[in-house]
């Protein structure tokens, strides 16, 4: 299992973010985290979901510091098998379309998620690995019950991780 810094693959002009993480909770507790709109606005941001297959995801996350029109994310949920998979487009004004998926396997008593982020141009999945990275730490420190780190400051700290992507 891969720690807790993510990968970079590319495929022409196009990048594969990959993040393995192991949490402690059972896999409906972070399905929830990842689902639930309440709990997700905690981690990530306001976000709207409409739980199926051919649904709508809307999000707003609270972070990076740029207008919301800017950030905001839309996009069709292409796979919904709880509490597994969770699968969406990435529709967003800054970026390529992409697609994100959330992988939930079952590991005794707690959870391997296996994240990806695929579709991003090269330059802006770079930008993206530390940015999705602060997240993960976010969700983690969510499921804990423990104080969020702030995003801007962990993104800060994890990019040093990540000096051979830099633009």
């Amino acid at each position: 299992m891969s720690d807790r810094y993510g990968e970079l693959s590319t495929d022409g002009e196009h990048a594969v973010i990959s993040f393995v993480r192991r949490l402690p909770h059972p896999v409906e507790v972070v399905w929830a985290a990842i689902t639930d709109p309440e709990q997700r606005a905690a981690w990530f941001g306001e976000t709207s979901i409409d739980g199926r297959a051919g649904g709508v995801i809307d999000m707003v996350p609270a972070d990076p510091p740029i207008p919301d029109r800017q950030k905001r994310m839309t996009g069709r949920i292409l796979v919904w098998d709880p509490p597994h998979v969770l699968e969406h487009e990435w529709t967003q004004p800054i970026v390529e379309d992409s697609v994100v998926r959330y992988e939930l396997e079952r590991d005794g008593e707690g959870t391997v998620l296996r994240f990806s982020h695929r579709g991003l141009g090269v330059r802006n999945a770079r930008g993206f690995t530390p940015g999705t990275h602060a997240f993960l730490d976010r969700l983690a420190a969510h499921l804990a019950g423990t104080e969020l780190p702030g995003w801007a400051e962990r993104y800060r700290e994890v990019a040093a991780h990540y000096p051979s992507w830099s633009a």
